[in-house]
This record gives C-alpha cells, structure tokens and sequence, in this order.
C-alpha cells in the first residue's frame, strides 16, 4: 500500500508539474462552435454546409495551426529584437494603454487586410481565406501561415513604437479570436452593435462576391475604420460567397499556390519593368483570368462529376479526425517534441490535409502519399522508442507494404473510389 502510495504521489507531482500548452484548448473550442452550427442549421432546414468544402476548409487550419507552432516563437523573437533596438517610447502596461493598443492593432488590422484585397502579393497570401463557396464556421478556419506573415509585417510597428511583444501578443489572441464568430449565417443583424462592431451580417458581405460587395467591410473587431475610410457596406441583398470566379477545386496543394502561378505567369509576361511591378504590387483586377484557366488545364484537371462512396467519406472522416487529434496533443506537449520529431509529425499532419484534398478530387495517386504517411509513422515511433523491437517491426512492416505495394494499390482504388 505504501508503494502504491508513493507511485501515486510521485504520477500526481509530474502530472502537476508538466508544462503544457494550453493553447492547445482552443482546437476543441472551436470544434464545439463548429458543430454546434451544424446542428442549429440542420434544426433550422438550412443547407449552409457540403462536406467537401468544410473538409478543405478545416484542411487549411490545421495545416496553419500547426504552423503556427513553428513561427510564433520567430514572430516574438523579431517582435523583441524591434523592441529592445527601436522602439520609440516605453509603453507601460496600464488600463490606458491597453485600449491604446487595441486600437491600433485593430487598426492596422484593416489596412493589412485592405492591402490583402487590393495588392497582388498580398492577395496571393489572403486568396485562400476566400476560395471557400460555403459561409460557416468552417470557413473562419481558413487561415494560412502565409496571412501570418503579412499581418506581422504590419503589426512590427507596434514593437518599434513602444508596445511591449508581451502586450501585442496578448491581444494578438482576441483578433484570433473573434472573427471565427462573424463566419455564419445563422446569427442576423445586432442592433446597435452593428454600428460599432464588426458582426456576421458585415462580414458575410466581405465573403460575398457581389459586384456591390466587393473589397467592403475589411474591419477586424471594429466596423469603425470601414465607415472613416469609405469601405462600408450594409447587407441588403443575399451574398454569394466565394471568388468572382469559383475556384471548384478542394486541392490542398492548388487552393494555396494556385495564385502564385498566375503571378509569375503574369510575371514573365510583362514585357516592362513597370509592368513586371504591377503584377507584384498591383491590383488582382489587372490579372488576366484567363491565366488560371490556362494553368487550370495543365496542372489542376478538374472532374466535374465526382461522387463520394461511403466509404471513401468514412476514410475522410476518418483521417481529418485523427489530424486533428494529432495536432491537439501536438500543440498540448509541444514543450517535450524535439525538433526532429516535431518535423516528422508536422510532415504527417501536411502529407495527411493533401491526402484528403486529393481524396475528395480522386486522385489515384494518393495511395502513393499514404504509403510515405505511414512511413512517417514508422519514423516517429522508432525515434519516440529507439528500442530494438519497435525499430525492427516498423522496418518490417514498412517493408511488408513495398513487396505487396501493387495489390495494396489496387485493393485501396477499389475500396475508396466505388460509386455504387
């Protein structure tokens, strides 16, 4: 009893001491959110989700919550590195200042998000966030770390002018916070909110593809900077969300650089250097969109009659399941994931959100990215438990899986992509 005791008392002290990254918690908050509107939707006979789009949806957050773990701790770094070298004043943290602060980031927030509507390179950045032709919570997850960069290019001024990394980083959290709940159609007009604050009937005009609602209601928190600067527009009319031209396709991989083919296309087109800049630093408009069409037909064949077997969803289900578990436990104990190991889990959680996107288009080819995930398993385990037994069965299994890769293919083919 004793010992028992002692083993208790010993789990309980490391338990209580374990450093863990609550930001994790966030992952199923938001799930919660999430299928609560799917079910108040269903209730309510509204038909505001597909399951390909909130798939390829949730696809791009996890890849850039994954992400995140990588670039925030370089983000603080440069924050503090403009800080200590910089800065003009020394902002102390008072009552005052946090509203101060609120205020400007959500201020550059808008021109950040301005600048990624009406400049080329920003636009191949924040394009992602738009491709979605669904309006729903899902669609809030479509953020990229590609978006990360271009706010922080933005937000390093705050540092610079005085505001300590630790304050901006706080409230870094709410802007990452309270926009997911302007992405539905569930909730209609606030009454004298909508005046101040940025709510789901201002933000469904900014996802709609109207020629009235175009570049309108870039606020973050606040719908305040829209009306001062002349970017406001109130909802009157149904929206239709998307592109002005819908991308129709739920790839991974063609929904993230799709665009920046079309730049570099448009690129190397451009006969001037005047030209060439405009294409970087100008406005998508002057973009021809025959470019993509073009690209679409060499690099992205789309097949419009695509239809789903059961099980090919259950799979789908299955695997953006277990990447979101994955990353849960990621983010939660990424205080004790080395960097080689992190590297290795990062690689399966992205191999895993392509999977399903070619999944969801029928690409026979993803049994070949199955075969590395599962590789990238065996790896992982063998590097967790550097013991001879795991290392000699992971090879083995690995090597079970090329001599019968063919068959495997074909039983894969056959179980995924029937349409009976």
């Amino acid at each position: 009893m004793a010992v028992t005791r002692s083993i208790q008392t010993t789990i309980a002290i490391k338990i209580n001491t374990m450093k863990l990254d609550y930001i994790a918690l966030a992952i199923p908050f938001f799930a919660f959110f999430m299928c609560l509107e799917y079910y108040i939707s269903k209730k309510r006979n509204k038909e505001i989700h597909r399951f390909n789009e909130s798939v390829a949806n949730l696809n791009v957050g996890i890849v850039e919550r994954i992400s995140d773990l990588l670039t925030t701790g370089l983000f603080f770094f440069v924050f503090n590195w403009l800080y200590q070298n910089f800065a003009f004043f020394s902002i102390q943290s008072t009552f005052t200042t946090w509203i101060l602060l609120f205020l400007a980031t959500d201020f550059l927030w808008y021109w950040y998000h301005r600048s990624g509507h009406l400049v080329n390179l920003f636009w191949a950045a924040h394009i992602v966030h738009h491709q979605s032709d669904d309006f729903n919570y899902t669609t809030a997850a479509r953020i990229t770390v590609f978006q990360a960069v271009a706010r922080g290019l933005f937000w390093s001024i705050l540092p610079m002018i005085g505001f300590e990394p630790e304050m901006i980083f706080s409230l870094l959290l709410i802007h990452g916070a309270y926009p997911f709940f302007t992405h539905t159609q569930l909730v209609g007009k606030l009454g004298w909110l909508e005046y101040i604050f940025v709510t789901p009937s201002h933000h469904r005009i900014h996802h709609s593809s109207n020629d009235e609602y175009l570049d309108k209601n870039f606020g973050d928190v606040l719908i305040i900077w829209d009306k001062i600067f002349g970017t406001f527009a109130e909802e009157t009319v149904q929206p239709k969300y998307g592109l002005t031209k819908s991308l129709e396709s739920h790839s991974f991989l063609w929904q993230h650089f799709h665009y920046a083919l079309e730049l570099i296309v448009a690129f190397r087109m451009a006969k001037t250097i005047k030209q060439k800049l405009k294409v970087i630093f100008g406005s998508p408009q002057n973009i021809d969109p025959r470019i993509r069409t073009l690209l679409e037909r060499k690099l992205s064949q789309k097949n419009t009659t695509i239809e789903y077997s059961e099980n090919l969803i259950k799979a789908i289900k299955v695997k953006t399941s277990v990447s979101m578990l994955v990353l849960f436990f990621t983010i939660l104990f990424s205080h004790y994931i080395s960097i080689n190991n992190l590297f290795f889990i990062t690689s399966f959680i992205v191999l895993s959100v392509i999977a399903t996107g070619a999944m969801l288009e029928q690409r026979q080819w993803v049994f070949h990215l199955e075969f590395v995930r599962f590789t990238l398993v065996c790896i992982l385990l063998s590097s967790v438990f550097p013991i001879d037994y795991v290392i000699g069965l992971s090879s083995f299994l690995v090597l079970v899986w090329l001599l019968f890769y063919n068959s495997l293919q074909t039983k894969y083919r056959a179980y995924l992509f029937q349409t009976e």
